[in-house]
């Protein structure tokens, strides 16, 4: 299990999971622009988490954790203004 984390795969999977997930939204009928909102921060917090996991510089930590908050207001914009 230990080399799974060490490893990044752990991370890998979930995105995995992820695009998955994206897949059957797109095949529900779903918009590409409602998909990204939904599940783009996640797997930006996600590719953050692999990067601190291999030991990647800070800037590959921060980078797309700091892209998935504006991102996520975007998606809560787009959302209230719909409601």
């Amino acid at each position: 299990m230990e080399s799974l984390f060490a490893s990044g795969h752990a991370a890998d999977i979930v995105l995995a999971v992820l695009l998955a997930e994206a897949t059957w939204l797109k095949v529900r009928g779903e918009s590409w622009r409602m998909v990204l909102g939904l599940l783009g921060p996640a797997a930006l917090i996600v590719l953050g988490l692999r990067a601190a996991l291999v030991g990647a510089p800070w800037y590959w930590v921060s980078l797309p954790v700091a892209l998935a908050f504006p991102l996520h207001v975007l998606d809560l914009r787009t959302r209230l203004r719909s409601e």
